[in-house]
């Protein structure tokens, strides 16, 4: 089975977390969450869900995942500065690895520079963002491009939940 790395922070969309992190654990898989600081307790932001982060960022290292999940929200904001986060997806990338990024979580691969010719979608206040960091942007539930899955919203989860389970 697979090992799913959540790179998450305060602030998530509390269902872009909890759906594809049950969903990935329901289907047999592994799932770590990664922040900032390990052992941090990271809130969403209705406040319906929390979750600690089992290790830090600066102690992992992408060889070590299968995937990566990127929850929406103000958590890639959150993260999208801090250099073991851009390093890390830029490491998964390069291996070939599924990045599955929901709603603002292609802020990150924005940030990491990943996404010159690339198609995806996001939460679509994002598609000036993205197509300014050279991505073709779609209005779609689900966008899969390599190894890149994306998604726009809580509503889109069914969608971009099947395809990342498909890829692990």
């Amino acid at each position: 089975m697979s090992k799913v790395a959540f790179l998450l922070a305060n602030g998530f969309e509390d269902s872009e977390m909890k759906v594809p992190y049950e969903e990935v654990l329901q289907a047999g898989h592994q799932a770590e969450i990664i922040g900032l600081k390990k052992n941090e307790t990271l809130l969403g932001k209705k406040g319906s869900v929390s979750y600690t982060a089992d290790k830090a960022i600066s102690e992992v290292k992408a060889a070590d995942y299968d995937a990566v999940v990127i929850p929406g929200g103000s958590s890639p904001e959150n993260l999208r500065l801090d250099p073991d986060i851009l390093q890390f997806v830029k490491d998964a990338d390069r291996a070939g690895k599924p990045i599955a990024a929901i709603c603002h979580g292609p802020q990150i691969l924005i940030s990491a520079e990943l996404l010159k010719g690339r198609t995806l979608t996001s939460y679509p206040p994002l598609k000036d963002d993205l197509i300014n960091a050279g991505a073709e942007f779609k209005d779609e539930e689900v966008v899969v491009d390599g190894n890149y899955i994306t998604s726009r919203t809580p509503k889109d989860e069914p969608a971009f939940v099947r395809e990342l389970l498909k890829v692990l």
